[in-house]
């Protein structure tokens, strides 16, 4: 089963960063939504992927994640 974990962040920078950590980290990019104008990343992982996918986005700092 797919889990959708979002997180917000203060600048379109942490955006581009963190979507690009994602990818680099293996994630294909359609299970991965960036939204600039909320400031906003959304990955769809399997539930036993959670927990790495949390790390890597709180390497940059959310501002909220869920």
């Amino acid at each position: 089963m797919l889990k959708t974990i979002t997180a917000n962040y203060d600048s379109k920078t942490a955006v581009a960063n963190v979507v690009d950590d994602l990818v680099n980290d293996g994630i294909p990019r359609d299970e991965i939504y960036r939204d600039d104008t909320a400031m906003q990343v959304k990955v769809m992982v399997p539930e036993t992927g959670v927990a790495g996918i949390r790390e890597l986005l709180k390497r940059h700092n959310p501002t909220n994640m869920n």
